[in-house]
């Protein structure tokens, strides 16, 4: 079954510790209702760095990633009605999702 990497950007609308706490149960409970859909749960990131042929961008580029997930499912549209109800699409979130390649590296 193929694999797709969602990619996260943005942040999600949390004000609070407690908006923070409900977005974790929310996270939770999206995560869990993938099951086996899920390849690896990812992880969040810090603040990025771009590296270009002209050099370092402090600042991480135009639309820095904000973490990952890697989930499979049998086409990329399966793949995005999963993302769809992740908790990461409140605020400024946004996912882009890219099927994964099989090479021989």
């Amino acid at each position: 079954m193929p694999k797709f990497l969602l990619t996260y950007h943005g942040k999600p609308d949390i004000q609070s510790p407690e908006d923070g706490a409900k977005h974790m149960v929310a996270w939770k409970a999206w995560r869990a209702d993938m099951g086996a859909a899920v390849v690896d749960p990812g992880l969040p990131v810090g603040p990025s760095k771009t590296i270009t042929p002209q050099g370092i961008r402090d600042d991480g580029g135009a639309n820095p990633v904000s973490g990952i997930t890697i989930i499979q499912a049998d086409t990329l549209e399966a793949a995005i009605e999963l993302a769809q109800g992740c908790p990461h699409l409140s605020g400024t979130g946004t996912i882009e999702i890219a099927q994964a390649m099989d090479m021989e590296m």
